[in-house]
C-alpha cells in the first residue's frame, strides 16, 4: 500500500494534511509520556497513602486549576496566536515535568510536593486545550476530515493510554518511579519539535474592543442561543462529575482486590486504554453525516454497564474484559462531544466554547474525583464504581429523552413548512 493510498483510505484521511500529520506524530509520543507520568503518579501516591481519598484529591489538584482558568484560557485562544500559545504552554509543560522527575530522582518527596506540581500542570493545561483544541481545526486543510482529525485525536490519546501504563508499570518495577518521570519530560520534545516544522497561515491580528469579561459574557451568550451546544456540554458536565473519576479507584483494584503490582495496574490502565482506542478507530470509520448523537447515547449505556459488570468481578480475566468495555464508552463522551462542538460552533467563538467544554471535563471531574473518594470511604469503593455505572446509565436515558423530542420537533418543523407551502408536496 502506497502513502497515497494510506491517506485516502478512510481512516487515515486527515493525514493528507502536512499540518495535521507533523502534530499527530509529535503528540502521540508525547502521550505515551503522559500517561506513564499519570500512572506513576497515582502508584506513588497510593503506595504512600494506601488512601482511595488521597487519589481523589491528586485527580481533584490535577484537574480542578483547569476548571478555574479554563475561560480565561478561552479568551486567549480567540485574541492571540493559537500557534504561539500552544508552543508556549508545551514548554511549560516540559518544564514542570523536570521539576517533577527530579523531585522525584532526589528521593526527598512528600505527597504534598507532589500535589503541588500538579496543581502547576493544571493551570498549564488551562491556557494549553482550548489553544490546543482550536489549532486542530486549522491543520487540517480539508474541513470535511476534520470529524476524522478528532477521531484520530482520540485514538492517539487512547493508544498511548494502552502503552504508556504498561510500561510504567515495568519500568516501576524494573528501574523506579523517577524514571518514569524523566521519561516523560524527554517526550516533550517531540511535540516542540513537530509544531516547530509546522507551516500554518499567516496569524491576522483582529481588533477586540471589549475587554476579557465582555468576551466571556458574549461566549456565555453564544452557548445559550445553540440548544444543540449546551445540552452536549451539559451531558459531558454529568458524565465528568458522576463518572469519568472511576478511574481514581483503579490502584485500589489492582492492589487490594487483584493482590498485584505496579505492573497489575499498568495492565488494567492498558485495558482502558484498548477499549477507547478501539472506540476511537470505531468513530474515525464512520462517514462523514453518522449521527454522532446517537451513538454518544448508546456509547453512555454501554459505558453504564461496563462498569457494573466490573464493579464486583474478581476474575481478573474478566475484569479486564469489563473495563475495556467500560473504555469502549467511556472514549466517545469526549471525542464525540468535541466533534459536535467543533463542527457547529463558529470560527470566532471557537477557543470560548472549546473552554466552556474544557471547563466541564476538567472542572467537574475534580469534583467528582473528591466525591468518589469520599464515598468510597463510606460504602467501599466496590459499591462506588457500581453506582457510577447506574449513574451513566441514568445519564444515558436524559440523553435519549433529549434526542425523542429534538425528533419530534424536527417532524413537528417539516409538518408546517408542508402546511406552509402545500403546493410543493406531491
Amino acid at each position: 500500500m502506497t502513502t497515497e493510498s494510506i491517506k485516502n483510505f478512510r481512516l487515515f484521511r486527515a493525514f493528507k494534511s502536512r499540518n495535521y500529520t507533523l502534530y499527530f506524530t509529535g503528540q502521540s509520543i508525547s502521550l505515551i509520556g503522559t500517561w506513564m507520568q499519570k500512572t506513576a503518579v497515582s502508584w506513588v501516591i497510593y503506595t504512600l497513602t494506601h488512601s482511595t481519598f488521597m487519589l481523589g484529591l491528586t485527580l481533584f489538584a490535577s484537574l480542578f486549576p483547569s476548571f478555574l482558568f479554563s475561560l480565561i484560557g478561552g479568551v486567549v485562544s480567540d485574541r492571540y496566536n493559537r500557534y504561539r500559545v500552544l508552543l508556549t504552554t508545551q514548554v511549560a509543560s516540559l518544564i514542570q515535568a523536570l521539576l517533577l522527575a527530579i523531585l522525584i530522582l532526589l528521593k526527598h518527596y512528600a505527597v504534598w510536593e507532589i500535589i503541588s506540581l500538579s496543581v502547576v500542570l493544571g493551570i498549564i493545561n488551562a491556557f494549553d486545550v482550548p489553544a490546543r483544541q482550536s489549532l486542530v481545526y486549522d491543520m487540517v486543510e480539508d474541513k470535511e476530515d476534520l470529524p476524522n482529525a478528532l477521531a484520530l485525536n482520540s485514538s492517539m490519546v487512547n493508544l498511548s493510554r494502552i502503552i504508556g501504563p504498561g510500561i510504567a508499570g515495568i519500568i516501576l518495577e524494573s528501574l523506579g518511579d523517577g524514571a518514569c518521570f524523566l521519561l516523560n519530560a524527554l517526550s516533550f520534545v517531540a511535540v516542540i519539535g513537530s509544531l516547530l516544522f509546522m507551516k500554518l497561515p499567516k496569524f491576522i491580528k483582529k481588533e477586540h474592543p471589549k475587554n476579557v469579561f465582555g468576551e466571556l459574557k458574549e461566549g456565555m451568550d453564544y452557548i445559550k442561543r445553540t440548544p444543540s451546544i449546551a445540552f452536549v456540554l451539559l451531558m459531558l458536565s454529568l458524565i465528568s462529575l458522576m463518572v469519568l473519576p472511576y478511574s481514581t479507584l483503579i490502584p485500589y483494584y489492582a492492589k487490594d482486590v487483584f493482590n498485584g503490582t505496579a505492573s497489575t495496574f499498568g495492565v488494567i490502565d492498558s485495558f482502558i486504554g484498548l477499549g477507547a482506542f478501539l472506540g476511537a478507530i470505531f468513530l474515525a470509520t464512520r462517514k462523514s453525516g453518522t449521527n454522532l448523537k446517537r451513538i454518544l447515547f448508546i456509547n453512555t449505556l454501554v459505558f453504564g454497564i461496563g462498569l457494573i459488570l466490573f464493579s464486583h468481578e474478581h476474575s481478573y480475566p474478566l475484569a479486564l474484559a469489563f473495563v475495556a468495555i467500560s473504555g469502549f464508552g467511556m472514549m466517545s463522551q469526549i471525542t464525540v462531544s468535541n466533534t459536535l462542538i467543533q463542527t457547529t460552533v463558529e470560527p470566532d467563538m471557537r477557543g470560548r466554547v472549546i473552554s466552556f467544554y474544557a471547563m466541564a471535563f476538567f472542572g467537574m471531574q475534580p469534583l467528582g474525583g473528591l466525591l468518589v473518594g469520599l464515598v468510597s470511604k463510606w460504602i467501599g469503593a466496590a459499591d462506588t464504581l457500581f453506582f457510577e455505572g447506574v449513574a451513566a446509565l441514568l445519564i444515558g436515558l436524559l440523553h435519549w429523552i433529549y434526542l425523542r423530542k429534538e425528533k419530534l420537533k424536527h417532524q413537528q418543523d417539516l409538518i408546517l413548512k408542508e402546511q406552509d407551502h402545500p403546493m410543493q408536496t406531491v
